[in-house]
């Protein structure tokens, strides 16, 4: 890989071998192996990782252009790469009382970083759970860590968990088994005796994700593998640092599927030349109109990200809510810019011969990420009307 390139133009190259392959691990749903076995090499697994600990410490506007690209090829790559940055930025963020997230102890940072600057190793946060479901909406975990003598032992089911065919390391949202529970993180790592994958991973989209169920039965981990335990009425409101991440990553991939559902639909317009109209759907007034109209939601879904990475890379706070707001409204734009180009295809779109099916099917899993729509407009709607 030239040295030369940005990270943002290594990602371009190597997501046109991604998007050869993504098909074929769409219709399996096989996990794409190969995919980080390159970017690896590339340097593209430690970018976000702070420098002080041997990452590059990029800005999120640089991560967001990597996302999007990645994305734009296979976008199940790019959403196990997305956990993987904000777990390596939250190793250089010092938080604050009442935030979900707080400065990793030295030893683990410094670990993983080092693992994924000289090997395939990824990290991501296992938070949800089959009767919990998401820890956004509240609730304590029912997966648990006892302390003993030799270690904490964790017990617990957790599910969706993305990634989990090639993580190296699971930061666990559990609590103790203490007289008074405490609630918090504990990095466990893969595959020690007692940690079961379930294959249970079958969704509609996204289906290479590898996002499967994880068990784990007494699994013994070290002691001071604890990231932060607190008792849980200390444990405050939304991490607004935490929720402006997500919302440019996760809005780079989405508008990284919908340019590439754009570009599939514009070079079948220009080669579509139906027999009754003698010329090709690029000349049609309604093909261009909804091209415009495409292309006008992927320019505001451009300059949203530029704009709220801008400010997060040069300290402009950005609070939780306007951050919640910004993924709604990035993720329903690419969703409409799908749908648009559908439009278009008609019945060609939605043969499993052609892309676009899939970035249907990819894009709409943007809707289910936290925060999901209601609990975004409701939290500003109650910032408004009460506070």
């Amino acid at each position: 890989m030239n040295a030369s390139l940005s990270p943002g133009q290594l990602a371009r190259t190597l997501a046109v071998e991604f998007a050869a392959r993504a098909d074929a691990h769409d219709r399996d749903a096989s996990f794409p192996f190969e995919n980080f076995t390159e970017l690896q090499p590339a340097g593209l697994l430690a970018l976000a990782a702070p420098r002080h600990l041997g990452g590059q410490g990029a800005t999120l506007a640089q991560l967001a252009e990597v996302i999007g690209a990645v994305g734009y090829g296979c976008p199940a790559t790019a959403l196990v790469l997305v956990m993987q940055y904000i777990q390596h930025r939250s190793m250089g963020q010092i938080g604050k009382a009442g935030q979900r997230s707080r400065s990793w102890p030295a030893h683990l940072a410094e670990r993983l970083v080092r693992e994924s600057v000289a090997s395939v190793s990824l990290v991501n946060a296992l938070r949800v759970e089959p009767d919990l479901g998401s820890p956004a909406r509240g609730g304590l975990p029912s997966t648990t860590a006892r302390w003993t003598a030799e270690g904490w032992r964790v017990t617990g089911h957790k599910v969706y968990s993305t990634g989990a065919p090639i993580l190296r390391w699971y930061a666990v949202w559990l609590r103790t088994d203490e007289p008074t529970p405490r609630v918090g993180t504990l990095l466990v790592p893969a595959g020690l005796p007692g940690t079961r994958i379930v294959d249970t991973w079958d969704h509609l989209g996204l289906r290479a994700s590898g996002s499967h169920d994880v068990v784990f039965d007494d699994v013994l981990v070290d002691l001071d593998n604890a990231i932060d335990l607190r008792e849980p009425q200390e444990w405050g409101g939304v991490d607004a640092g935490l929720q402006a991440d997500m919302a440019v990553l996760l809005g780079a991939l989405y508008t990284g599927i919908a340019r590439a559902a754009r570009d599939w639909t514009v070079e079948f317009l220009r080669q579509r030349k139906p027999a009754n109209l003698g010329a090709v759907l690029a000349t049609l007034p309604r093909a261009q109109e909804t091209v415009g109209s495409i292309q006008a939601l992927l320019l505001a879904n451009d300059r949203l990200l530029a704009s709220l990475a801008r400010d997060v890379d040069t300290g402009v706070p950005v609070s939780a809510v306007d951050s919640g707001l910004l993924k709604s409204l990035l993720t329903h734009h690419a969703v409409q810019a799908v749908e648009a180009a559908l439009s278009l295809a008609g019945n060609h779109g939605l043969s499993r011969h052609h892309p676009l099916q899939r970035h249907l099917r990819d894009v709409l899993c943007g809707r289910i990420h936290t925060p999901q729509d209601d609990s975004a407009r409701i939290a500003a709607g109650k910032h408004i009307l009460i506070s």
